[in-house]
């Protein structure tokens, strides 16, 4: 029987191998699989690795690393970021990495140095990195149309990176290699950090005696969501404008509500050990207040007022330090 993949490959297209049968690899191969690139090997240890890829990638045979990567002619390395530097080096030890083969990685935290090995076993190195979370799943296929890729690469294969992103669906944007740490890091801040703040939230409401809190918030939280990640591509004359989208107490400049919020968090905090959340609210609030300062949202006084509250919220001594 002849393999599907070959039979629908067009002029042009890649064999693609699948290091990594994670949430990412599975899910981009079979992006790039539908894009008319013939998959030509996986690699997956755990169970839900090798589950993954039955389902994603059906017909594609579960091999050992160093067979999908002699198989391949773009190489996806879709592992976890502490096990790719030590993954790259292993494979050109063994002379594995040939000439004009790409070698693609998908971490935010690395650019292309993390290749070079690979590089000079004759590859071509290229960071591709999808500005979205994963289930592992058909569910993501459809949300990687419009989705942001940070590509890093030399300048002379950019194009290549540019292209593959475009191929699945994807938003190129060039991210320089010196930028890769800080756009990881801004990354996670936004996303991983939300996720905590929703998970404080909840357990506040939990103890005020609501049921069902993920109901409550859900709105609220997508409003404040969408119009701040609009807003944040305006320019006000003191940077990215999503602060504009800021609703709410520091916003008025109103410190009573500030310090009752203070006070019921921190009862909160000795009934049920969840100290996070009054210290996550204090320093939040800081920053809002300084940004919506900033922004002429409020004025020096209130600014004041606020950073005041917060500062004897938590027991800090040095005064000036805060002051706008």
């Amino acid at each position: 029987m002849s393999d599907p993949d070959e039979a629908g490959r067009r002029p042009g297209r890649l064999g693609v191998g699948v290091v990594g049968g994670g949430r990412v690899g599975a899910v981009l191969g079979n992006a790039l699989r539908a894009a008319g690139h013939a998959v030509v090997g996986a690699s997956g240890i755990s169970e839900d690795s090798r589950e993954r890829i039955e389902t994603l990638l059906p017909g594609v045979p579960n091999l050992e690393v160093p067979d999908v990567v002699e198989r391949a002619e773009l190489v996806l390395l879709a592992v976890p970021d502490d096990a790719l530097e030590t993954l790259v080096s292993g494979l050109a030890e063994t002379g594995a990495w040939q000439p004009g083969q790409l070698a693609i990685h998908t971490s935010g935290r690395f650019g292309t140095a993390v290749l070079e090995p690979a590089r000079l076993g004759g590859a071509i190195p290229l960071a591709i990195h999808p500005a979205m979370t994963f289930t592992g799943t058909s569910l993501d296929l459809a949300r990687l149309e419009g989705c942001t890729f940070a590509v890093t690469a030399p300048a002379p294969v950019l194009p290549i990176g540019q292209a593959l992103v475009v191929e699945i669906g994807g938003e190129p944007v060039v991210v320089d290699e010196q930028a890769r740490g800080l756009y990881h890091a801004a990354l996670a801040h936004g996303a991983n950090h939300l996720v905590v703040l929703v998970a404080q939230a909840a357990q506040a409401l939990e103890a005020a005696g609501v049921e069902l809190p993920g109901r409550v918030l859900a709105p609220l939280l997508s409003a404040a969501l969408e119009q701040a990640t609009r807003s944040a591509d305006a320019r006000d004359g003191v940077g990215p404008g999503a602060i504009s989208a800021l609703t709410g107490p520091v916003s008025r400049g109103d410190v009573g509500t500030v310090r009752r919020h203070l006070t019921e968090l921190s009862a909160l905090a000795l009934e049920s050990g969840a100290t996070d959340v009054p210290d996550s609210y204090t320093e939040l609030a800081r920053g809002a207040t300084r940004r919506a300062l900033a922004s002429h949202r409020i004025g020096d006084t209130a600014a004041q007022a606020l950073l005041d509250v917060l500062d004897g919220a938590s027991g800090e001594s040095h005064a000036g330090r805060n002051r706008p």
